[in-house]
């Protein structure tokens, strides 16, 4: 299951979330994320799946339900137009990748890994991705 300083972070924010293992992932799903604006809906669910080896090991990707579309263009934002199976629903896969010797083993957890799918998601609402 999740580690505790990552445990304590999601409920100190007042995240509602679940943590499920599947296919050898922990499943860690924030209900009702909210979105920034300029995204329809405006919350969504947010799906993570941390690899074996997590924290030492970054997760890669992430996964919303219900899909999301850019308001300003009606559109599935670039990289994040495939659907998933996890959990038995279906996600919409944000194809994000995380560039060599950004995630740092051993001092990133949730926190880190959060705000840079939320600086994506508001890059990527202002077209800056």
């Amino acid at each position: 299951m999740l580690p505790p300083n990552d445990r304590a972070y999601l409920e100190g924010k007042g995240y509602a979330f679940d943590e499920v293992v599947e296919g050898g992932m922990l499943c860690v799903v924030v209900r009702s994320y909210p979105l920034p604006n300029g995204y329809q809906p405006d919350v969504t669910d947010l799906l993570l799946r941390l690899p074996p080896g997590y924290p030492d090991v970054a997760p890669d990707m992430f996964w919303c339900n219900p899909p999301v579309k850019l308001i300003s263009t009606g559109t599935y934002p670039q990289a994040a137009d495939l659907m998933e199976q996890h959990l038995g629903r279906t996600w919409q896969r944000f194809s994000r990748h995380l560039a060599p010797g950004v995630w740092r083993s051993g001092t990133d957890h949730l926190d880190s890994y959060l705000s840079l799918i939320r600086r994506n998601l508001d890059q990527t609402a202002k077209g800056l991705t």
